[in-house]
Order: structure tokens, then sequence, then C-alpha cells
């Protein structure tokens, strides 16, 4: 891969937490004696028409609406090949609209903008699709949750998507962050973190009833990564906007997790720096600290101290809680070079800074500024490698192009200037310091009137209006995600137990993906629909006790299938075939 300038690397970046790597297949069927609705074409044009009070919003206006034919699957010529072709689309209105337009304090012109199709054929539900990493991006709108599974779109959903008040191609400072230079505008900050999520909301259900003639009878939100933490958001702060909610991989509590991020750097640059690593800048190499094989072998030590925790030796950790630090150690130091370092061997500090790494950020006193990671075999992974150092040859760690503008532009008060460049994202990392500079992410100002944590976390346990609203949410989660720490998203999950006396449960359940990376990837049954999961919870009242999933063409089992359990639970191997979901039940640990 060539070298890539910033802005294409935040885009990179974009793409990852954004388009591939966003919550699960949306293939969720009307419920039983639900009638579908077909839409007269002719209302789609007289959308434009549509005033700002029925828009429900008084700066909103519809920019175009367009009627669709049915389209065959295409390739985006712009996007990585990777991501492969664009779904096909079912004959539907596709609406681009605007609101809060606006000159921000450093003289760009911002506004919010929203992507909502409604197919003519409508199976009476809307689902709000969440963005990834820092959005800016306006989005598909198709609930294309998952690739090769049916979109949202094609189901007979009306969806919709938001860039949340920022555009990447034009609220873009090179001297500043580049696509997030946006954290240094206030009133950006607020409407990337909750404010544009409910207006989008509020007037895309208002277009929806007004194209129908009948409001959704059942709205439904998806995402993945910051799209989890938009589900969030929802749950805590517009609890009555959403029926059932997938909050995948939840960027909740990102602002700590971007002082992970350097936290890790710092970790890895030590090691290069100890192994005379360095780019051609003579900055430190993180990824050619870690070669492939390296972490194979790391793999491979998981997978000997924790894969026959749940009764099967199958390349699979479904005990995360057991695989710890001190039962991997011993396997790790098996592996470690006696005499040189060669291919087959780790050498002690590489260990060591992958002991460190997992430990998670801590300041100088040892108090913790962020969780601590399982030990997950997926961490052979290219999906946890690409994170926390990149790739040998070109590919930046993401940890560093994504996680450093974002932490020094979007998270601390007062917002750093940092160029957009590559070197300038590593020196800030590299320069952070843990003591002075991570309760930055708490401050406030009179020009930031809230703080990082305050408007882009979203951890609060009271979930009691939701509830109340009859909600339901659903958090998948991987447990080689290498950026949001399941162990942090399982830690939520229990004090919102403890604050709901022990009934959380009954409305919010946390499922476990063992190997899985980011969102998606790694040696994992990373392909399940959480979303007819969640649809079936709220209509039917049928709580998911497992969510069968399936390995994809690119793990070691393709085909494989494996029931993810709700938290505590995890799959145990009872008999049978190994790669059946039918041979594993869901059951508590057995310590």
């Amino acid at each position: 891969m060539g070298c890539m300038n910033m802005v294409e690397w935040m885009h990179l970046g974009g793409y990852i937490a954004a388009s591939i790597l966003i919550a699960q297949a949306a293939s969720a069927e009307p419920a039983a004696g639900a009638t579908r609705i077909i839409a007269d074409p002719q209302r789609c044009a007289a959308l434009t028409q549509e005033s700002a009070a029925a828009l429900g919003e008084p700066t909103a206006r519809i920019v175009s609406s367009t009627l669709n034919a049915r389209s065959e699957p295409r390739v985006d010529p712009a996007a990585p090949p990777w991501m492969g072709p664009i779904p096909a689309m079912p004959e539907h209105c596709e609406v681009i609209g605007v609101m809060r337009e606006r000159t921000g304090t450093d003289g760009q012109h911002y506004a919010v903008k929203f992507h909502l199709r409604m197919p003519l054929d409508w199976n009476g539900r809307f689902l709000f699709q969440g963005g990834g990493g820092t959005n800016g991006m306006l989005g598909f709108a198709n609930g294309a949750l998952q690739p090769g599974m049916p979109t949202a779109l094609e189901r007979g959903f009306a969806v919709v998507s938001t860039d949340t008040g920022h555009d990447n191609a034009v609220n873009n400072d090179a001297a500043k962050q580049g696509t997030v230079a946006f954290g240094h505008d206030y009133p950006a900050r607020l409407e990337y973190s909750e404010k544009a999520l409910d207006g989008v909301a509020t007037t895309a259900k208002r277009i929806v009833k007004n194209f129908y003639g009948r409001a959704a009878r059942r709205n439904f939100f998806a995402g993945c990564s910051n799209g989890g933490r938009e589900g969030m958001v929802f749950a805590q702060r517009f609890p009555e906007q959403f029926d059932g909610i997938v909050a995948a991989a939840p960027a909740f509590a990102v602002p700590k997790a971007a002082i992970a991020e350097a936290w890790d750097t710092q970790a890895f640059a030590a090691l290069a720096v100890h192994e005379g690593l360095e780019q051609k800048n003579g900055l430190p190499d993180l990824a050619g600290t870690f070669s492939d094989a390296d972490l194979a072998l790391v793999a491979g030590a998981v997978a000997k101290a924790c894969d026959a925790l749940d009764g099967a030796v199958d390349g699979m950790v479904q005990d995360l809680a057991q695989c710890s630090t001190s039962r991997v150690r011993p396997a790790l130091e098996a592996r470690i070079c006696t005499v040189a370092k060669e291919a087959s061997c780790l050498t002690r500090d590489q260990v060591e800074t992958l002991i460190r790494s997992l430990a998670g950020p801590h300041d100088s006193k040892g108090h913790a500024l962020y969780a601590e990671w399982p030990w997950d075999i997926g961490i052979g992974g290219i999906g946890w490698r690409i994170w926390k150092i990149g790739a040998p040859g070109g590919m930046a760690s993401i940890n560093v192009m994504l996680g450093s503008p974002a932490l020094s532009s979007l998270f601390v008060t007062p917002p750093a200037d940092v160029p957009a460049a590559p070197e300038a994202a590593l020196r800030y990392q590299l320069e952070f310091n843990f003591d002075r500079d991570a309760a930055k992410i708490f401050a406030e100002s009179a020009e930031f009137p809230r703080s990082g944590w305050d408007l882009v976390g979203a951890q609060s346990t009271d979930l009691s209006r939701f509830r109340a609203h009859g909600g339901k949410l659903i958090v998948p989660h991987g447990g080689s995600d290498p950026i949001f720490s399941i162990n942090d998203t399982i830690d939520w999950w229990r004090k919102v137990d403890v604050a709901s006396h022990g009934t959380a449960a009954r409305f919010v359940r946390v499922f476990a993906v063992p190997g899985m990376n980011h969102c998606a990837g790694g040696p994992a049954t990373d392909q399940y629909d959480a979303l007819s999961a969640v649809v079936d919870w709220v209509e039917n009242g049928t709580a998911p006790d497992r969510i069968e999933a399936t390995a994809g063409p690119m793990t070691p089992w393709a085909g494989r299938t494996r029931p993810l359990c709700p938290y505590p639970k995890i799959a145990r191997y009872r008999s049978g075939d190994l790669n059946r979901a039918e041979s594993f039940s869901c059951e508590q640990p057995l310590s």
C-alpha cells in the first residue's frame, strides 16, 4: 500500500469505522399479522414543498426528493475494494435534507445534513443507521449493516443516516487536525455528540409520516463503534425516540479509549526504540514491533491457556473473563526466545509490551484511566494490528491516524492545534502526559461549557426512561476489539444491573463475540442478525437468549456457526459437531 496523506487516512478510518464495520445484519421481517404499505410514488416529488413546521424543525428544508427505480448491486469506485459492491435497492423515494445551517467560530459553513430512503413497499418500520469514526459523511442510508446480507432497505425499512453537523470535505483545516477540525467549534461538538441525532430522528420520522400517510409503527436504531455510541446517546438522553436499539462495540467511553490509544502508542514506540526500529522521518516504527508471525505466536499462547475453558478445543475462547494475564503469561513466557530473536519465538520485551498494552492506561500513581482488555485469539487478526500498530509497508496505526486527531481536537478542552499530518499525530500521542493531559477530557471553559467527556461519553447507568418507554437494547461486542474494550462494556452493564436492582436483562443484553475485532473481522463468527433479534424482542416480547452467528470466508472455518450468548452466559460445548451451533448451549461460566 502506498503512502497516504492525512486526509486520505481519515477517509480510510471513516470507511473502516463507518461502512464495513457498522453493526449487524438487517434481515428482520414484519411481525405476524403486520400489513405492508404500498406508497403512492407521486408523493415523493411533493416532499420538497414540505414546510419547516411540517418537518418539526424551524430551520429544516428538503433539498431534493427523487424517486429511484430498483437497482442492482454496483461497485463504488471511491470505496476500498474490500468493501464489496453497494447492495441492490428496491424502488424508493430518496430524500436529502438539511437543517441548522450556520457560520462557525472558525468562519466555516456548517450544517446538519441527512439522507433518507423510503421504499414504496414499506414494512411499517423506521431505522436510524448509525455513523462511524468522527462522522462527517452523509452515509448511504440503506441499512447495509453487514456485508453479504440483506439491507434494511431491501427488507422494507425506511432508513435515515446523517453527517451529524459537519462535512469532511468542507469543514477541513490542515492546520487543525484536518477532518476533525470541527472539534474547535463548540456548536459542532454539540451537534456531533447529541443534538444532530435528536433533530434528524425527529425530522426523518415526520417525513416518513408525510410520505406514507401514517407514522412508523416501530422505530429502531442500529450502529457500531461511533454508531454504537449514538445508540447509547438515544437510550440515555432521548429515550422516547426508539423502541429498539442495537449499539454494537459502543464508543460510549471514547475520550478515555483515546487516552488508551496514546498509551498503546507510547508502549509500542518504546519497544520500537529499544529494537532500533525507525521510520524515514526518525520517529518510531510501530508496525515493525510485531510481525504477523509474532502475533500468531501470541494467539497460539492465548489458545493454549484458554481455548479449552469452554469445553471445546476449537480455536475460540468463549470464557473471556477467565482468560486473564495470570493465566496467559506462562504460555507467553514459554514462547520467549532463549537466545536470539527468531520467527518461532518472542522477545521478553515483546511479551511485556503486550501485557502493558492490555492492562490499559494508568497515571503515575497507578490509577486506571480506562479499562483493561481480555486476552483473546483475535489478537492475531489483521483488524487488531492495524488499529494498534499498523501494517508493515505503509499502513500506519489507526490509533494514531484517527485516535490522535480526535483526542487533540474533539475530546480535550481546550482543543490543541495539531497539523493534519501523520508525523504530527504521532508526536502528539508520544508527548501525551497521563498525569497532566488525561484530565483535560473532563475540563470545561467559557468557550466549551461542557467537557469532551460530558458531551461524547455516554455511560450513564440510568436507563429508567428508556425502560419505561418499553425500549430494548442489544449490545454486541467483539472479544478482540482493539479500540473499545469489551471489559468496559461489561462493567457498564453490571452497573446498569445494580441500578436496575438486578433486572437489567429484561431490557438490555450484552453479547460477546469471541475472536471478533472492531465490529467485524478476526477468527470469529461475526455474521449475525442483531437487528432481527431486537425487532422480535420489541414486537413479540421474545427476549434473545442466544443469537445464531456464522463465520465468514476469511476465517479458518468458513460456515462454522455458534450461539452468541447474553452476558454472563457463555457458549459451552455439549456434544456433536464442533462446527455447528446446536452442539453448544448458553450457560453460566463454571467459575
